[in-house]
């Protein structure tokens, strides 16, 4: 609680607050970096910062429940809303919360700033509470950040604190981006500095010298591109994340109509390309489509724009690319050593133009813009068994029910893959899926970092373990009355995990079957006024996602799940006999 000022009187004047080194950090962050939102967990090596942040007024301060949810609310955030975001945390088992979702933003290249409190400096290797400098036996904090971030500095002063955090937005900015850690001691965050002139100017974020270098529109991978639109050849392009994180959507539909191509899109990329689109054949890799298989058996060329085609898009698909031209058009290699590298200079948006208008200088192909295909197809799924649904019809149920700019965030497990494979991005919104490290509960944070980077209805869909793990998040969306629906997908059990038994040890474990429970219940219970239900027929659901559509405030629906269901899961398929299922087109919405 904060105390008077004891050497103030009444009718003397109000008394200036020091400005902090705190102070400087979060002006700059607001000034250079335009950041809006901080999301973290107080403590008490945290709290001199959340008191710069309210002092100033410019930020506001999100507080979630658990450190890895408050850096994925930061990952979401900026996946969202193209910003950078902060994420801050006290010393100790705090700091060290933050590892995997850190974790998760270094894989898939998410600029994250995490400010990361520490004892102070006199207290280092002398037996501190929490101590994390290396020194005298205690964990070194640098060198477990050092290893999930692009950058790693504990600021010693307070004339170090002015240069390490430009240099640290910075980094988080840079190709590869991601993660960026300060580590922030007690006496160095309250330390006295010269408040920065008012007025005077701040370098944006990512502001460069020069400007962006034009893509290199010759040799091999320029000229294979132009010779497979000359002969009217058939081209399957692969969409990856870096497609929606460099805003070049319409430059990637734009090069996709020079080139006369099919498109897939990574599974942490759906939303690249349009999924309604007739030359959109699915998503690609282990929770893919088999139209995608087919095209590429069909292709000459396969071009991947703006992914390195890891092993969760490729899955599936290596045995069919060779004999076929593979092109990739990343500022990282591909991770297929065939693949000729177009060089893009300015960035992924910059070379697709540049591309794209040489294609459309060369002679057109012949016949039609793009070879048919035989529609989207889909593996093997499960209906409903007359007590539980199935994950198909609660997925399409919950694709008519989106608005069509709605954020969508799924999680892990059978879930995700149902998600994934039945339900088509929103037209005009993001579908935000965590692949780079795939951790449970994620989406929860994801989800309200999502709604408060673009204020956009947002639908989480979850199961009822990554609940378990991660979703008291729900009392956050409630605290800040954010529009999210959140979709529990409730079988009483880790079910991927119990697939995997019954698929490879025989099944009869009892490790992943849970007691059951009543989420929709539980939740309406915890928090009174918040629309919270559990349904177990598509007609309640239906009901329940039209009667919470227009709502300001968070809502919560649990589906009870069958228990049994195989998820659409390729390295599962051969355990089946059911026959594959062919499709009429993305599902209706």
């Amino acid at each position: 609680m904060p105390t008077a000022d004891p050497n103030a009187h009444g009718g003397d004047a109000p008394t200036v607050p020091p400005y902090r080194v705190v102070d400087h950090i979060v002006e700059h962050l607001a000034d250079a970096a335009g950041v809006r939102h901080l999301f973290g967990v107080h403590g008490a090596n945290i709290e001199d910062v959340f008191d710069a942040v309210f002092r100033a007024g410019r930020i506001e301060a999100v507080l979630a429940k658990h450190e890895f949810s408050a850096a994925a609310m930061a990952d979401g955030y900026h996946r969202a809303g193209n910003r950078l975001a902060v994420v801050a945390a006290t010393s100790g088992g705090g700091a060290l919360n933050l590892v995997p979702a850190l974790g998760e933003a270094y894989a898939s290249r998410v600029p994250v700033l995490a400010l990361v409190g520490q004892p102070s400096t006199a207290a280092e290797g002398r037996g501190a509470f929490q101590d994390q400098s290396g020194l005298g036996g205690t964990v070194d904090a640098t060198a477990v950040f050092s290893g999930v971030s692009r950058f790693c500095a504990r600021v010693e002063s307070a004339e170090a604190a002015e240069k390490l955090l430009p240099l640290a937005v910075q980094a988080a900015l840079s190709e590869p981006r991601g993660p960026a850690v300060l580590l922030l001691p007690k006496d160095v965050q309250q330390a006295v500095m010269a408040p920065r002139p008012a007025g005077s100017p701040t370098k944006a974020a990512g502001e460069t010298a020069r400007g962006p270098e034009p893509a290199d529109c010759a040799g091999p991978a320029a000229d294979a591109l132009e010779q497979a639109r000359r002969d009217g050849a058939p081209v399957l392009v692969v969409a990856g994340t870096e497609v929606v994180r460099s805003d070049a959507r319409q430059e990637l539909a734009r090069f996709v109509t020079a080139l006369g191509a099919w498109v897939t899109v990574e599974p942490d990329a759906k939303d690249a390309f349009d999924n309604h689109d007739p030359r959109f054949v699915g998503v690609a890799g282990v929770i893919g489509h088999p139209s995608v298989r087919h095209c590429l058996e069909r292709a000459a060329v396969c071009v991947l724009v703006g992914t390195r085609f890891p092993q969760t898009s490729a899955a599936g698909l290596e045995d069919a690319l060779p004999g076929r031209t593979l092109v990739c058009l990343n500022r990282e290699p591909a991770y297929p050593p065939s693949a000729l590298q177009l060089p893009l200079g300015g960035g992924l948006r910059q070379g697709l133009r540049a591309v794209t208008a040489r294609l459309e200088a060369s002679p057109p192909r012949p016949g039609p813009p793009f070879p048919p295909h035989p529609g989207l197809r889909y593996l093997p799924h499960e209906r409903s068994d007359g007590e539980r649904i199935a994950l198909r019809e609660i997925v399409q149920t919950v694709a008519r029910a989106l608005p069509e700019d709605a954020n969508v965030v799924s999680d892990a497990g059978n879930t995700g893959c149902g998600v994934l494979h039945f339900l088509p991005a929103p037209r005009r919104g993001r579908y935000l899926l965590a692949l780079g490290m795939g951790g449970m509960g994620f989406s929860f944070g994801a989800g309200i970092g999502a709604a408060l980077a673009n204020g956009r209805r947002t639908v989480v869909l979850a199961g009822d373990g990554s609940f378990f793990m991660h979703g008291m998040e729900v009392h956050t969306a409630v605290e800040h009355q954010l529009p999210i629906t959140f979709v529990l997908f409730n079988n009483n059990a880790h079910a991927a995990c119990l697939s995997r038994e019954e698929f490879l040890y025989g099944g009869g474990r009892p490790y992943n079957v849970f007691r059951p429970s009543d989420l929709g219940q539980g939740v309406a219970a915890m928090f009174p006024g918040l629309r919270a239900a559990t349904v177990r027929r598509l007609d309640e659901l239906r009901d329940f996602l039209a009667a919470t559509a227009g709502s300001a405030g968070p809502a919560v629906v649990s589906v009870e799940v069958r228990t049994d269901e195989m998820p659409p899961y390729l390295p599962f398929v051969p355990f089946t006999t059911r026959s594959e299922e062919p499709t009429e087109g993305v599902t209706p919405r």
